[in-house]
């Protein structure tokens, strides 16, 4: 199975996306990692990126498909995968489908449908341990005791973006840049919309039924 998540930051897909992937036992591959794998392996793709990632820059399209190809051709992608982050532009969508070529392919996007305000809240009141990455919600997830890990007794800290003027930012380029690519994905009649609202269960709950429906 080969599946796309498509949803705004802080919308649960890279949740959902890994819950997925252990279920159908195909790997979950989000942009970030496949950057910071290219880089570190030293492949020519991941050395023509690596000053681009340094100097804070997004990595152009074609470049970005050509480490998103790479990827996919390893062997544990050969029975399916779970792309996470990618495709972001309507350029990227569209040079992917190449990659597929002709519409070959058992290819699902899901889109996971959560209103501005609600992700505003979500990202506001997250949380993120210092030392080993657990996410909180002050709300919904809060530590046992205020700003320190459950896990491992370090501090819990918000990110310095999670304000929400920085947040409405990224949701305006969301909108503008990826909300194109769903609307690609529905032309060719494998877009699929999940609510995004509820407990992780329940969300995952209907990504299932979303998928098998599309059988």
């Amino acid at each position: 199975m080969q599946v796309i998540f498509i949803g705004p930051p802080g919308s649960g897909k890279g949740t959902q996306a890994k819950r997925l992937s252990s279920q159908l036992a195909v790997p979950h591959i989000s942009t970030g990692d496949m950057l910071r794998e290219a880089v570190a392996e030293g492949t020519p793709l991941g050395l023509e990126a690596a000053p681009i990632m340094a100097r804070g820059d997004l990595v152009p399209d074609d470049l970005m498909v050509g480490i998103v190809n790479e990827r996919l051709g390893r062997s544990d992608a050969s029975k399916g995968f779970i792309l996470d982050g990618f495709p972001r532009t309507l350029v990227q969508a569209e040079k992917l489908n190449g990659i597929f070529g002709n519409g070959k392919t058992h290819l699902k996007v899901l889109q996971l449908l959560v209103p501005d305000d609600a992700i505003v809240k979500r990202i506001v009141l997250r949380r993120t341990c210092a030392n080993c990455g657990a996410i909180y919600h002050l709300e919904n997830n809060p530590p046992a005791k205020d700003s320190i890990c459950d896990r491992c007794g370090s501090e819990v800290v918000a990110r310095g973006d999670d304000n929400e003027q920085a947040v409405r930012r990224r949701l305006e380029k969301f909108h503008q840049d990826t909300m194109p690519v769903a609307a690609f994905y529905k032309t060719k009649q494998v877009l699929r919309e999940v609510d995004g609202i509820g407990p992780v269960d329940d969300v995952f709950a209907r990504i299932e039924k979303s998928l098998v429906d599309t059988e």
